[in-house]
């Protein structure tokens, strides 16, 4: 099974993927994970790569498509893998196809997680995370049972990520409008389309999600 999630930043696309990696023994392929583990490194590409970040800008095509293609060659992608934030462009959804199809391989699925700009707005900038565990957080949305400490290991010390201010994702929003939803009608033509509402209760989107690909399998 190989499956998109599409949807801006902060949908719930890596909360969702997780669930379906459970469920159904495939592996997530997080590309945004993938880029700050790069940056982290401190490599060439790491260190021209955080600066477009920061920004909230998109990281160039073959930066990307390179790395995707040597991970979807490694051995825990033979069952089957999600792609979160990637493609974010046609130009990249038609690399992704010849990728694919230089490999005998080709797209199951590909679901939009549908959500509100103001409200997502508001999801992400109150987001941060335990700095010992990773375990997250929300200022309004899910508080730790004890202010200022840690649900899951007692850790008083949290973090949150730069780019998850309001300026920086408004920037990323307006970019996901303009570059990453002509993909919708891309994929719809091929009839690989489908559609969730990302707003809702995160298990009844893991369900709606579930339903496609189960009547899809």
């Amino acid at each position: 099974m190989i499956l998109i999630l599409l949807g801006p930043p902060g949908a719930g696309k890596g909360t969702q993927s997780q669930r379906l990696v459970d469920a159904y023994g495939i592996v997530q392929l997080s590309t945004g994970d993938m880029l700050r583990a790069e940056v982290k490194s401190g490599s060439a590409l790491g260190n021209r790569v955080k600066a477009i970040m920061d920004a909230g800008q998109l990281v160039p095509d073959q930066a990307i498509i390179d790395m995707i293609a040597g991970r979807i060659g490694q051995d825990d992608c033979s069952n089957g893998f999600i792609l979160d934030g990637f493609p974010r462009t046609v130009a990249q959804a038609e690399a992704l196809d010849g990728m694919l199809a230089s490999q005998g391989l080709k797209l199951d699925h590909v679901i939009e997680m549908k959500v509100d700009d103001g409200a997502l707005v508001e999801r992400i900038t109150g987001r941060f995370a335990c700095a010992k565990c990773g375990a997250g957080y929300h200022d309004t949305f899910q508080k730790p049972k004890i202010e200022g400490v840690c649900d899951v290991c007692g850790s008083t010390e949290f973090t949150r990520r730069k780019d998850d201010n309001a300026e920086t994702v408004k920037s990323r929003l307006e970019a996901y409008h303009a570059q990453t939803a002509p993909l919708l009608p891309y994929y719809e033509a091929k009839g690989l389309l489908r559609t969730v509402d990302g707003m809702a209760d995160i298990d009844d989107v893991t369900r709606a999600l579930k339903a496609i690909l189960d009547a899809g399998s």
